[in-house]
């Protein structure tokens, strides 16, 4: 399994609806674990803040700064999309802006214990939420510990524009720290500029362009019954084959042995 990042630049939506919309049509387990610095929506928006009491990233991150007790907090704090399968988990984003402060931190070590999971037994796909990059406190440490990271782009040219400068840091955090090379991709949301017209400009390769579908964007949002029919649902179920055809080169790239590495020949 693996940990997959998506993010967007300033002004461009659809980070949260692409991310639940993956969540809800996949076919592996997955966690969707809301990181975004500025506040976490799903609970409000898609359930329609029916649970009651304080649930989430942010009471996860308290705890750990208290107690250190992350692994065992952390099953507590999930609520199951599929009930009662525990196949489809949210881990909820802040509510509080002030707990933003305590979950900052800590983006080293939800990081760490991410990429635990999805080696962990059962596996879990840990769909990570990170929202926009350009706001206080990014979880830039997630975005380096992702086998892949996708940075989600309306395809006109006003969000392509801002997108541009956003896939330039991102590129330039994860040359600094030394990840290797081929975790990032882009991802469309909507009519526009076509994928090839839009990897040649922004020199970085679209994965996937997924469609205008405003009645679920709507569902994903706001609450209502998601139907596995709509086009953006089949599209984002859609996608999880080229993110598995990228993860299997990406792997297999990684172990090939370098030239240090090739023992000499009998």
């Amino acid at each position: 399994m693996a940990v997959i990042a998506l993010v967007s630049a300033k002004g461009s939506p659809g980070v949260t609806t692409t991310a639940l919309a993956c969540a809800l049509s996949w076919h592996h387990r997955v966690v969707l674990a809301e990181c975004d610095p500025a506040g976490g929506s799903v609970l409000a928006g898609y359930l329609g803040g029916a649970l009651p009491g304080p649930r989430g990233i942010g009471e996860l991150a308290v705890g750990e700064l208290r107690d250190g007790n992350l692994e065992e907090a952390f099953w507590s704090q999930l609520v199951d999309l599929d009930a009662p399968k525990r196949e489809r988990l949210l881990l909820p984003g802040v509510v509080d802006p002030a707990q933003a402060g305590s979950v900052i931190p800590l983006w080293q070590r939800f990081a760490d214990f991410f990429t635990a999971l999805g080696k962990g037994d059962p596996a879990y796909d840990v769909i990570v939420d990170c929202g926009r990059l350009h706001v206080v406190g990014p979880p830039w440490p997630i975005l380096r510990a992702a086998d892949i990271v996708l940075v989600v782009t309306a395809a006109r040219l006003p969000d392509l524009s801002s997108t541009q400068a956003t896939v330039k840091a991102i590129e330039r955090d994860l040359a600094d720290h030394r990840v290797p090379a081929g975790s990032l991709r882009l991802l469309l949301v909507g009519a526009g500029h076509g994928r090839g017209e839009v990897s040649k400009a922004l020199r970085l390769p679209v994965i996937e362009q997924l469609p205008h579908d405003p009645r679920t964007a709507e569902v994903l949002s706001h609450g209502g019954t998601v139907r596995s029919g709509r086009p953006l649902i089949r599209a984002a179920g859609a996608l999880e084959v080229p993110i598995r055809a990228l993860l299997d080169r990406r792997r297999a790239r990684l172990r090939w042995p370098t030239t240090e590495e090739v023992p000499d020949a009998v």
